[in-house]
């Protein structure tokens, strides 16, 4: 009789542990780093302020001129952009810098942090230049997720999704 407690006893078990360890890998519901531990590092005001100056410089800039400025061209994409803004304001990025949606940034699932990244909005021809800080975005069919300014540059506010192509040069951005 022992015996079959026992026998009857280890699965049960053996399920509510393996229960037990999967919740502890849920992934959390937002874009922060899971290095919560870690103080950000402020971002040097020489960074937003050219970031400042090349999306000035590139609201006239052709494909050839961005080239120029920022470095060979190796990758466009072409897929849904959206957007991420109050809930995740302050909080620590994936690189450990604090997300700042009034800064032009976004989260991309595998590009190298600090990436120069420009954003076609392809419904009205808008684009903005973005820095890579964190990652995502975590909605199956979207290929970056931008900040409420980045978003504001390409109109994008209103739908909160739309179709983008995505151009990331090499260079020393």
């Amino acid at each position: 009789m022992y015996n079959g407690r026992i026998a009857f006893a280890s699965p049960f078990i053996i399920v509510i542990f393996s229960l037990l360890q999967l919740t502890g890998c849920q992934s959390s519901s937002n874009y922060t780093s899971i290095q919560s531990g870690i103080s950000a590092a402020p971002i040097p005001s020489e960074i937003t302020s050219s970031l400042q100056l090349e999306r000035d410089s590139l609201a006239e800039a052709d494909a050839a001129d961005a080239e120029d400025e920022l470095g060979k061209l190796f990758m466009v994409k072409e897929g849904k952009a959206s957007y991420y803004a109050d809930r995740f304001h302050g909080r620590l990025t994936a690189n450990g810098e604090r997300f700042n949606m009034h800064e032009l940034t976004a989260a991309h699932k595998s590009l190298p942090f600090g990436s120069m990244v420009r954003v076609t909005n392809l419904n009205n021809g808008r684009k903005v230049m973005v820095r890579i800080n964190d990652r995502g975005p975590y909605i199956k069919g979207r290929i970056i997720d931008l900040s409420l300014e980045a978003a504001k540059e390409i109109n994008l506010l209103k739908k909160g999704v739309a179709k983008v192509r995505i151009e990331v040069y090499e260079g020393d951005s």
